[in-house]
C-alpha cells in the first residue's frame, strides 16, 4: 500500500483489529502483522490517541492492555456501547464496527514500514 504524501500511514498498512462488547463497554484488538510493527504500536498507538480517535462515542475513559507475546494490543473502550446490546439504540450495539474504524486511523509513518508490512 502506498502511503499518502502527507507522511502518516493508515493503522491497517501494519495491523488487523477484532472488537466486541463487553455490556455496555466495547473492546478492541490491535494486532500487529509483525513483531517491528508491535514496537511502533506500543509507542504511537496511545490511550489518548483512541480516545481522541473515538471522540464522538461517549467513552468515559479508555484503558490499554499490552500483549507482546502475540503482538497485540487491546483497547477496553467503558462505556462506549450507549447501555449495550440489550439497550442501546444505536445501530452497532455490540461494537463490531470500531475494529474496521480503527483501522482508517492516521499514524505517523515510520522509517521502516517496510519490515512492519
Amino acid at each position: 500500500m502506498n502511503s499518502p504524501p502527507d507522511g502518516s500511514i493508515a493503522l491497517r498498512e501494519i495491523a488487523h483489529a477484532r472488537s466486541g462488547d463487553k455490556g455496555d463497554h466495547a473492546n478492541v484488538g490491535v494486532i500487529a502483522f509483525t513483531p517491528s510493527g508491535y514496537e511502533f504500536l506500543v509507542s504511537e498507538l496511545t490511550v489518548e490517541r483512541v480516545q481522541a480517535f473515538f471522540d464522538l462515542l461517549p467513552v468515559e475513559r479508555t484503558e490499554r492492555f499490552e500483549m507482546a507475546n502475540i503482538h497485540a494490543l487491546n483497547f477496553l473502550l467503558y462505556n462506549a456501547l450507549s447501555g449495550g446490546a440489550s439497550r442501546s439504540p444505536r445501530i452497532d450495539t455490540q461494537g463490531k464496527l470500531l475494529a474496521p474504524a480503527i483501522l482508517d486511523m492516521r499514524l505517523p509513518r515510520p522509517d521502516n514500514l517496510v519490515e512492519m508490512q
